[in-house]
């Protein structure tokens, strides 16, 4: 089974790339399909524009992409809840130094899923 998973990096992202703190304002996605626990490609997604309070312009964005699978270091309450109602499961990338290290322990099962305690006040 594939599943597309995004990551929001700093320009040009890729798997050397460092994981970008806050998701709605990255610079570019990288998109990574796994297929049966390996990488089957990797690709970028340049983000949309997004104000503050319009976090749904980025969770639509993912969505609109066939994005399964989101890692983050952080976001807001209001996106999470949006990412919920779309069908995308997020998972807690902060700390992973790398959109490698990310995937490799997403695929391993060790990344946390992002829950309402990781949320932030959003833009920050």
């Amino acid at each position: 089974m594939n599943t597309l998973v995004a990551l929001p990096t700093v320009a040009p992202g890729g798997m050397d790339a460092s994981i970008d703190a806050h998701f709605g304002h990255c610079d570019i996605y990288t998109v990574v399909e796994i297929e049966d626990g390996k990488i089957k490609d990797v690709r970028t997604l340049p983000n949309v524009p997004h104000q503050q309070g319009g976090c749904m312009a980025p969770v639509n964005h993912l969505a609109q992409n066939d994005i399964k699978v989101l890692i983050s270091g952080g976001m807001g309450m209001r996106p999470l809840m949006g990412f919920n109602q779309v069908g995308i499961d997020v998972y807690h990338g902060n700390g992973t130094a790398t959109v490698a290290a990310a995937i490799r322990a997403f695929i391993e099962g060790s990344l946390p899923r992002f829950t309402q305690e990781f949320t932030c006040g959003g833009g920050q």
